[in-house]
């Protein structure tokens, strides 16, 4: 599960997300991702520079780009997830259209939401009521979707809080809005499903470096499982420290592996041949593509489909050792088929 917050200064966004973190949330913050950009650029931390940074980062790659960014990295959590200060409408509709995610909007009276956020004695709030007042506007008004506009945002909210009451009133509300998106989330797809349990998988991996689980199915179906791990009867990674090696790719690319451990797909595969069950015509769920070694077993194990959940940069080989073998390959949400015609 993944919530975005989007609300107006001071309303209670940040005390939201301190609940849903009580309820074991992951925490993405947009104020965070903007922060680490604004010193990138050498400028002074405030307010002002938040705004002109983000507007910059939406004109220059695309209204959604902050929200996705932080998305990409909630969605590889094993976790419920939180992504708070979304602003603009562009981001908001982006992430609408990425699955399950669900938008909460914030608001409070001026007058108290201004005492807060004086109560808070944060340097980025220092200001007095009117420029309160004239920050307000700048967020609010624009109607350009690369830019901030909080009131069209919560009007696009699933769920709406007006935070006027007290903390354990905003408690309760929280409780109340997360049982009903539990209730009303749709059941997850098989592909879905297979590749939360690989993410599950992936707990037990004794190599820190690429925590990685993978789940080979056939008929909806587990047939194996596989995590990344050094081979049996050798001490792992995370005891003895990381075996290094660089490879440089086709492209040019160098990329640095653990030459200790075995990748989860080629675990899997094992276990399958050790216990004798037949992995032949099933799909394979894992991380990311897989390297050139994990396609070449896979081809021979019989393995027809190759389920993702990301695409790795430096798998062109992979890829075409897939292509010339007519596997299907799909990075979850995008189909690749390779097939000799």
């Amino acid at each position: 599960m993944i919530i975005g917050i989007t609300g107006t200064l001071g309303a209670g966004k940040g005390t939201v997300v301190e609940f849903l973190k009580q309820k074991r949330f992951i925490h993405f913050s947009v104020r965070d991702f903007l922060t680490e950009e604004i010193k990138r650029r050498n400028s002074e931390i405030n307010r002002d520079n938040m705004l002109i940074v983000a507007n910059d980062l939406r004109e220059k790659y695309s209204p959604s780009y902050i929200a996705e960014k932080l998305y990409e990295k909630a969605k590889h959590e094993t976790k419920n997830c939180v992504i708070e200060s979304l602003r603009s409408v562009g981001e908001i509709e982006s992430l609408k259209n990425k699955g399950t995610f669900y938008l909460i909007g914030i608001d409070a009276d001026i007058k108290i939401r201004y005492e807060r956020i004086i109560q808070r004695q944060s340097h980025l709030d220092n200001v007095t009521f009117e420029e309160f007042v004239e920050d307000e506007k700048l967020e609010t008004t624009s109607e350009d979707p690369n830019k901030s506009n909080v009131i069209k945002c919560i009007k696009l909210a699933d769920f709406k809080i007006e935070n006027n009451g007290t903390l354990e009133e905003l408690s309760k509300e929280i409780d109340r809005i997360c049982t009903e998106i539990k209730t009303k989330s749709p059941r997850p797809s098989w592909d879905e499903y297979f590749m939360e349990i690989a993410k599950t998988v992936a707990l037990r991996a004794t190599c820190d470096r690429g925590k990685s689980g993978c789940v080979i199915a056939r008929d909806k179906r587990i047939l194996v499982t596989g995590y990344v791990g050094s081979p049996i009867g050798v001490p792992h990674c995370d005891e003895v420290g990381h075996q290094m090696k660089t490879m440089i790719h086709e492209d040019g690319s160098q990329t640095q592996h653990c030459v200790r451990t075995t990748h989860a797909e080629q675990n899997a595969i094992c276990q399958a041949a050790k216990i004798g069950v037949s992995i032949d015509e099933a799909t394979i769920y894992c991380k990311m593509t897989p390297c050139s070694t994990c396609a070449k077993m896979i081809i021979n194990s019989g393995i027809k489909r190759v389920v993702a959940e990301k695409d790795y940069h430096a798998a062109g080989d992979s890829k075409e050792l897939l292509e010339r073998a007519d596997v299907v390959l799909e990075i979850l949400g995008k189909v690749e088929k390779y097939e000799n015609q």
